[in-house]
This record gives C-alpha cells, sequence and structure tokens, in this order.
C-alpha cells in the first residue's frame, strides 16, 4: 500500500513538473504561417553587409479562431540540413529546448494575421553555411504554439548561403603593409649608417 501510494505521489508530482515547465515538441506545433525570404536559392549573403527581406501571414485555409491565442512571432536564422552534418552543435532534436537548429535570433514582433514584411540585416557574427528563415508563435504565457519557415519539412528547398565575415579588415591590411615597408627602410637605413661608420674608421 505504502509503495503504492508512493508511486502515486510520484506520477503527480513529474505531471505537475512537466506541466509547470511547458515543455513543447517541434513535431507537436502547428505549420500555420505562410514565411517566405527575399534571397534567390543559392544566393550568397556577405555577413554584417546584405540585407534578407522576410513576409509572413497567417494560413488562410486553416479554420477562423485557430490563431486567437497567437501574441507574438519570433524569427530566426537556422540552419539547413546540408550544414548540420557532422556538426553536433546544430543538430535537430525534436525537443525544443534541446534544438541546435535555430541559432541565430532575426528579430520578434507581435502577430499580425494579414501579410507583414520587414528587413534586417545579416549580423557580422553569423558563420559561413547554408540557411532558411524559420518563424515560432508565441502564446501569452511565451510559449511556442505554431511556427511556419520557408523550407520544406526536410530543410532541403528554398535554401540560401551566407558568407562569413574573414576576420581581416582592410585597414589592418593597409597598416600591415605600412609596417613591412617601413621596416624595410628601417633595415636598409641601419646597414647605410654601419657601412658609413666602417668607412670612417677605416679612413681614420
Amino acid at each position: 500500500m505504502a509503495i503504492q501510494g508512493f508511486l502515486l505521489v510520484s506520477l503527480l508530482f513529474s505531471c505537475l513538473a512537466a506541466t509547470s515547465d511547458g515543455v513543447e515538441t517541434f513535431s507537436s506545433l502547428q505549420k500555420s504561417l505562410i514565411v517566405t525570404a527575399s534571397p534567390k536559392l543559392g544566393q550568397v549573403l556577405k555577413a554584417g553587409e546584405d540585407n534578407i527581406t522576410v513576409t509572413y501571414s497567417f494560413n488562410k485555409s486553416l479554420a477562423a479562431g485557430t490563431d486567437s491565442s497567437y501574441k507574438t512571432v519570433k524569427f530566426k536564422l537556422c540552419y539547413a540540413a546540408v550544414s548540420q552534418q557532422d556538426r553536433a552543435w546544430r543538430r535537430t532534436e525534436d525537443h525544443l529546448n534541446k534544438d541546435k537548429t535555430c541559432q541565430h535570433h532575426i528579430v520578434t514582433k507581435p502577430y499580425s494575421s494579414s501579410n507583414t514584411t520587414f528587413t534586417w540585416t545579416v549580423e557580422r557574427d553569423v558563420p559561413t553555411a547554408t540557411y532558411f528563415v524559420r518563424a515560432y508563435v508565441y502564446n501569452s504565457a511565451d510559449q511556442e504554439i505554431a511556427y511556419g519557415q520557408t523550407t520544406d519539412a526536410h530543410k532541403t528547398t528554398n535554401l540560401f548561403n551566407v558568407q562569413a565575415i574573414s576576420g581581416r579588415h582592410v585597414s589592418l591590411d593597409i597598416a600591415s603593409i605600412c609596417f613591412s615597408a617601413f621596416s624595410v627602410v628601417s633595415l636598409f637605413g641601419f646597414f647605410f649608417l654601419e657601412k658609413r661608420k666602417a668607412k670612417m674608421s677605416q679612413a681614420k
């Protein structure tokens, strides 16, 4: 009897913990947004320079009132399947708290069922990879309840590329050239002075 009571309490505690945690899985989210992005298939964007124009709207084919609990939409830049291979730190997990597909936040906006468009400049710290855009819909409790994305379920269509900043800057290259030129001039100057001192010593 005591064992049954203990198991019942443990079960109730687990249920309460799961409820309070508000954990969701990606497979449980409804795909209710239509999302498009401006980059053409295979287009290469430069981090820190190029822009992405994103447009989203509610899928009107769904029942009216489906979006009654929608409050905010968070847009993210996500890794395509080709850029996840052999990279555990980008791995897709159904558990949203463990999923590493979408690591780059774009913007958070209040939900609107009508067509909404915005432009975002690719940030300087975005690494070289192949991407797509995904939008997560949140309710008033800040829980994911729906989504939309620019690619298919396998993350293989309508993809674009980002070229990361190389880490070198034009001003650094110029400074490096100037320093090298100064070093060469200084070296020749040193040899000239040494040679002149040697001739003066011989003359004495």
